[in-house]
């Protein structure tokens, strides 16, 4: 039995991000693995408000942990960031940590450095070493950056661009501190790999995918509808989805400003946003009624709106991976990205399955917009273009565990016995 804990320091809730939604699949999947499987035991550490463990199979369980340094006080403006744990070290998780073989890094802050630091007290002890392994979710640097900005703009007027280059250069050192003390780091992309190889050698470099839940991401002609009669949205134009955080980040101004342009063309077209973020409220002041805010869903509500609207718009190049590209394309959306960003890894044929926007621009973004709209047919192909790429080329979560993970992951040093059912530290008053 090979135990692993991986570490993903977010908060865990309904409306949480990619990334704790990308372990939660894992975790899903790893609790359907049949009994004769090679031997897995996985524990997956999430932050939250209060500390408890929730167990999905005999072999397979959840935990949370309150953060001790809370990053939410930090926030640049309510609702931009994903709230993690900014503390050196975590005392609780460091004394839950040796029961595994192996611990799974997915972040750089309290979970990895306090990973890392027990990994080498306990290799100057003489006792027994875990494996550090790692994988790349999110490009903390250049979200950090863009933070940095957001802080500056409201509190230090003028020193934004300082800021974020010292935000950035600094989570960068940390970060690649941080995988190289891992002797395999797992990144998204080929293009990821080939980046971080270039920093730590081929050899300590893999590959993990995303998946997609072909079950609950699909195409739904009824789905329209119901996106009229819950929120309103108009039934006569075409419906624009953004779906992410709603600020710099994700590009969320640059669409704003071309689907503006675009309804000063004339053309019809509405926009609907997923999400919650700095820039909610000037899109909403922005576009007024040509644009409807639906705030944070849980992935069920999320899905039925893909169904519902006819294309996705996204020109994040923050993404390392863009799981909200592959959900879309799965229920049959046309996709918009820019090009040379990593999300256009899931398009097999551009042009065919999904649109690539050259240019970072409102005029660029607002052409190709309109190119669809003006070409009903074409945006219809696109779409069921979009789906079968999904259906033919996208992994599911089972499969790129399988795939990916578990050959990481059970090369083990000789396995000790299963982790114990893990019980809440006693209530401090």
């Amino acid at each position: 039995m090979t135990s692993v804990a991986v570490l993903v320091e977010l908060v865990r809730g309904s409306t949480s991000g990619g990334h704790v939604k990308c372990w939660e699949r894992f975790a899903e999947s790893a609790a359907r693995l049949p009994d004769a499987a090679p031997g897995l035991d996985l524990t997956v550490c999430f932050l939250g408000d209060r500390e408890r463990v929730e167990t999905l199979s005999p072999r397979v369980r959840l935990v949370m942990l309150r953060p001790l340094l809370g990053s939410g006080p930090f926030a640049s403006s309510r609702g931009a960031e994903d709230v993690t744990d900014l503390a050196p070290y975590h005392p609780r998780l460091a004394a839950l940590l040796p029961r595994h073989d192996v611990w799974h890094l997915t972040h750089g802050f309290a979970y990895a450095a306090t990973a890392v630091r027990l990994a080498r007290r306990t290799a100057r002890r003489g006792g027994p070493v875990p494996r550090l392994v790692a994988s790349v979710h999110t490009d903390v640097p250049a979200l950090a950056a863009v933070y940095a900005r957001y802080l500056a703009a409201r509190r230090l007027p003028g020193a934004g661009p300082p800021l974020a280059r010292g935000a950035e250069r600094w989570l960068r050192r940390r970060r690649d501190r941080l995988l190289g003390a891992c002797e395999r780091v797992l990144a998204p992309t080929p293009a990821g790999r080939a980046e971080l190889a270039a920093t730590l050698g081929a050899d300590r470099v893999g590959l993990l995918r995303r998946g997609v839940d072909h079950g609950r991401f699909h195409p739904d002609p009824t789905a329209r509808a119901r996106l009229a009669r819950a929120h309103g949205v108009p039934t006569d134009r075409p419906l624009i989805l953004f779906a992410g955080r709603l600020d710099a980040t994700k590009g969320l101004p640059l669409l704003a400003d071309s689907v503006r342009l675009l309804r000063a063309r004339g053309r019809p077209a509405h926009l609907v946003l997923a999400g919650a973020g700095a820039d909610a409220e000037p899109v909403r002041r922005s576009l007024g009624a040509d644009a409807t805010l639906l705030g944070p869903l849980p992935q069920e509500r999320l899905a039925q709106v893909y169904a519902g609207c006819d294309l996705f718009a996204f020109p994040s190049r923050t993404e390392t991976c863009g799981n909200a590209v592959a959900e879309a394309m799965a229920a049959g959306l046309a996709v918009l990205l820019p090009e040379g960003a990593h999300t256009t890894q899931w398009l097999t044929a551009p042009g065919e399955d999904g649109v690539v926007v050259p240019d970072d621009t409102p005029e660029a973004w607002a052409t190709a917009l309109a190119s669809l709209l003006d070409d009903p047919p074409r945006l219809t192909a696109l779409r069921h273009r979009a789906a079968g790429t999904a259906r033919e080329t996208h992994p599911s979560w089972d499969r790129v565990l399988t795939e990916d993970l578990l050959p990481v992951w059970q090369p083990a040093s000789p396995a000790r016995p299963a982790a114990p059912p893990l019980r809440p530290a006693p209530e401090r008053r």
